[in-house]
């Protein structure tokens, strides 16, 4: 069955949104639960990052973390802070700056399009990652690529003339 139904636990006290999903690109149906409300539930940062698909692994995140390239609502976490719907977290991922905001929480890790249902980025932060990836292109055009590898001869050419180049 394709789209989407919410299931209610009323013994429950959170509701459980679960989203199946069917697509010949990905395989068989999948079952992620998200959940919609924070109450009694929390998701640490680094297992939603994970789940959301911005790191490969829960370790990843924890260095990342650790590292200062994640911030939650503008200041330095730690991994084991609760995430909130509604919470902008600014990542950085190798030459991309990311903003987006929580729109559910999840522990579990599905295929990527469920993942995306997570997070939505901010409207900014596309259009300057889509800025800075085209100055990296241009910047690329300006650089020659040499037609061959270096030789042996050639190889300690250049390193000669760099022992003898004085040192900025």
């Amino acid at each position: 069955m394709a789209g989407q139904f919410l299931s209610v636990n009323l013994e429950s006290p959170y509701l459980t949104s679960r989203a199946e999903m069917s697509c010949d690109s990905i395989g068989p149906p999948y079952n992620i639960a998200m959940k919609l409300t924070t109450d009694e539930w929390t998701v640490r940062l680094d297992k939603w990052l994970w789940a959301a698909r911005f790191f490969k692994t829960r370790s990843l995140a924890k260095t990342a973390i650790e590292g200062g390239k994640v911030h939650y609502n503008g200041t330095r976490a730690k991994p084991s802070r609760p995430v909130e719907v509604g919470a902008v977290l600014r990542l950085r991922k190798g030459f991309d700056d990311l903003t987006v905001e929580v729109l559910a929480l999840s522990d579990r890790r599905g295929p990527a399009p469920e993942a995306r249902k997570l997070y939505q980025e901010t409207e900014d932060s596309q259009a300057h990652r889509e800025r800075t990836a085209e100055l990296r292109r241009q910047s690329r055009l300006t650089q020659v690529a040499p037609d061959h590898k270096p030789s042996k001869k050639e190889r300690r050419d250049l390193q000669r003339l760099k022992k003898q180049s004085p040192e900025p």
